[in-house]
């Protein structure tokens, strides 16, 4: 989070709307934000609404890959912390990062990479990298073990995206690698607005880094 406030300028008062998130994250941020944190019709519970926080925040229901309820550039920034994995494939991508860019002036997009040997969400070594087979045998298997437990069904949908990925998905971006002692942990697609230099899109021409 100190990278994020510091590669997008993050300021008192800035408007920022948060796809998929929490408030916990944001405590780690000094300054006082309003923050609108956007979350699936009934996954609003009160672990997530009465924590407390320094911000000015209001909680909405929606779907992220289809946000309707605003309009073009209504948030300073959007932001968005390991969801775009777990919207659905890759048209549900296609729709979450199209309504990242359209809502925010500006965007941070992160998603756990690939190639850190453990794997963020479940836990396994090099999961990636196994073969759908034996990936399915596991899976098959925890629904064995943990009938109706719905994290298996929370693995089995996750999609994980390359840096490639994310440079074709948000094309005016920067994609930032963050490291732990040099291995690759996750990608962050960020965009400063319309004066980001590496813009070439809808606000001019667009290249990707």
């Amino acid at each position: 989070m100190r990278s994020f406030v510091r590669l997008m300028g993050v300021r008192d008062g800035m408007s920022i709307l948060d796809l998929g998130g929490a408030p916990t994250i944001w405590n780690s941020v000094n300054l006082r934000l309003n923050l609108t944190i956007l979350n699936l019709a009934g996954s609003l519970s009160c672990d997530i609404t009465g924590v407390p926080t320094h911000h000015n925040i209001c909680y909405v229901e929606g779907d992220a890959c289809d946000v309707d309820r605003f309009g073009d550039r209504s948030f300073d920034l959007v932001f968005s912390n390991s969801v775009i994995e777990h919207v659905g494939p890759s048209d549900k991508q296609a729709s979450f990062a199209r309504e990242a860019r359209r809502l925010g002036q500006s965007y941070w997009v992160q998603t756990p990479s690939s190639w850190f040997p453990i794997e963020a969400h479940c836990g396994m070594p090099l999961w990636w990298f196994y073969p759908d087979e034996l990936r399915h045998y596991f899976i098959e298997r925890w629904y064995k073990t943990l009938s109706g437990n719905p994290w298996v069904q929370y693995i089995e949908e996750t999609t994980v995206l390359s840096r490639s990925d994310l440079m074709h998905l948000f094309p005016e971006s920067t994609v930032l690698v963050e490291t732990v002692l040099g291995i690759p942990k996750s990608n962050i697609a960020y965009f400063r607005g319309p004066s980001d230099e590496s813009i070439k899109r809808d606000w001019g021409p667009t290249s990707a880094h």
